[in-house]
Parts: structure tokens; sequence; C-alpha cells
């Protein structure tokens, strides 16, 4: 089994659209996705609308700490933000793939639910494209 951790400041929002996309694009008899923050703030709603409107449901995620998955042996490591990058405690898996890319965060914009919107569909589509290439660069599906 290949264990793939995606990590962020708070597994609401970026990282929980990236952990829903690879459970999409991966097949789970092989690959088991984590995600998980260095703070826990609860699934973003607005994460959570933007990737049902993508047919998928992030709905059943729930918000994890990264010391709960201390005792998981990760493969691949991706940080989805600088500050998770930057701050991140010591995650002791032998040989894992560490990789970043910090992401639009669509959380932090205010203004209309229109503008909202929107910036949630960038964030999403960013996501999306990086983790597709992902899986496909690692072999992963």
């Amino acid at each position: 089994m290949i264990n793939i951790l995606v990590l962020c400041t708070g597994n609401s929002c970026r990282s929980q659209m990236a952990h829903g996309y690879l459970n999409q694009f991966t097949d789970p008899e092989k690959i088991r996705v984590y995600s998980a923050g260095i703070e826990t703030h609860g699934i973003n709603p607005g994460a959570a609308a933007i990737m049902k409107e993508d047919g998928i449901s992030i709905d059943h995620h729930t918000s994890n700490h990264v010391d709960e998955y201390v005792h998981v042996n990760f493969d691949y490591i991706v940080t989805v933000c600088d500050h998770a990058n930057e701050n991140c405690p010591y995650i002791p898996s032998k040989n894992a793939i560490r990789l970043h890319h910090n992401f639009f965060d669509p959380s932090k914009v205010k203004g209309t639910e229109e503008k909202r919107h929107e910036a949630f569909l960038r964030a999403r589509a960013e996501i999306k494209e990086y983790f597709k290439r992902f899986v496909e660069e690692y072999q992963l599906a």
C-alpha cells in the first residue's frame, strides 16, 4: 500500500480538495490518502461546495492534526501552503518523497458570493491540475 499525506495549515480547504482529487485519481486498493494540518479548522463549506460541483464529495472528510498520523510511514508528503511547509513538525517517514506547492488560498478572499465562488474555482482548478500531473508523474494511477 502506498501512503500519501497532503498537509496544509488547518486541513480545511486546499488539503481537503487535494485529498478528494487523489481519491478520485488513484486506486483505493493500492493508494491510501491522508490529509492533515498543523492545526485543525474543520471542513471549509466553500471547499465542500466547490468539490461537489465537480462531482466529488468531501463532506465525510474530517479535519485532522498531523500528529494523528505519526505511526504511518508515508511514501509521499505534499505540503500545499507555505505556512505548513515552513512550520510543519518533523514527520518520521522513512524515504518519503517530499513535495511542496503553495496553492492560492480561496478562504482568504472576501467580497461578494460571486467573487468568493470564483476564488474557489481558481483554487480547485490549480489543485486538480497539479494532482493529476502528480499521479501521472509518479505512476500512481
